[in-house]
């Protein structure tokens, strides 16, 4: 197969299992929670129509850096269907993929304002938005497969930013059960960690650990610009390097 044909059809794969994540009604519970947040909506957001749905990843097939968060926000994605666009934690990841040079535009407000990535893929353990923005165990391993299906269609990642712990046992959890080589003691999430794990076929992956974009760690300044600035600049030199 050419190199183009590769290219489409890894593309066309990543979008069906995209739409499958669109029409997911795994959890009875989080569907009630996800579409009743569209119904009464936020005053602000009031005449504008919710996505309601579970959110699918975003991002390119052939992206070498991935960047895998916690879940949707009822507000933001869970509104506008499209990961991390539309709130403050979005702002603030978004600011800093554009002047990583790994998106086009600094801000994201909707699914059709022109927002690119360039070589990175932004996804989740959850994809449906949770009570108070903290998904349960449960709800990450009924979504589990979906995040083990995106990772095998994503074959040019090397790197991976993982934006908390709880995507950071998503992700060892998700790797593991793939046949990728996990250590014993599992490693521990930090801010900084970095990890190189070995995978079925040669494959190798670093896992980089960043505190989570969330407004209680922008806000406070547990996270900042710099902060996340250094770690994409790592994400980059191992990615595309």
């Amino acid at each position: 197969m050419s190199a183009g044909r590769s290219a489409a059809s890894g593309e066309a794969r990543l979008a069906a299992l995209d739409a499958e994540v669109a029409e997911c009604r795994r959890c009875p519970w989080l569907v009630q929670w996800r579409e009743q947040a569209a119904r009464e909506k936020r005053a602000a957001f009031s005449v504008q129509t919710y996505w309601g749905r579970p959110v699918p990843g975003f991002g390119p097939a052939d992206a070498r850096i991935g960047v895998v968060g916690l879940a949707p926000a009822a507000h933001g994605a869970n509104r506008t269907g499209r990961m991390f666009t539309g709130d403050r934690s979005g702002d603030f990841l978004f600011a800093a993929l554009f002047r990583s040079g790994l998106a086009t535009q600094p801000q994201s407000v909707s699914a059709d304002d022109g927002m690119r990535l360039r070589n990175v893929r932004i996804t989740a353990p959850v994809h449906c938005a949770p009570p108070a923005n903290k998904p349960t165990p449960a709800e990450r391993d009924a979504c589990a497969s979906f995040l083990a299906r995106e990772i095998e269609l994503l074959p040019h990642v090397r790197v991976v930013v993982v934006l908390g712990a709880f995507g950071w046992q998503a992700m060892l959890t998700t790797l593991a059960g793939l046949g990728w080589t996990v250590p014993r003691p599992r490693p521990r999430f930090a801010h900084g960690t970095e990890v190189t794990l070995s995978g079925p076929g040669g494959r190798s992956l670093v896992l980089l650990g960043c505190f989570h974009v969330s407004q209680q760690n922008t806000f406070t300044g547990r996270l900042t610009p710099a902060m996340i600035d250094a770690v994409l600049a790592r994400a980059v030199a191992l990615g595309t390097g």
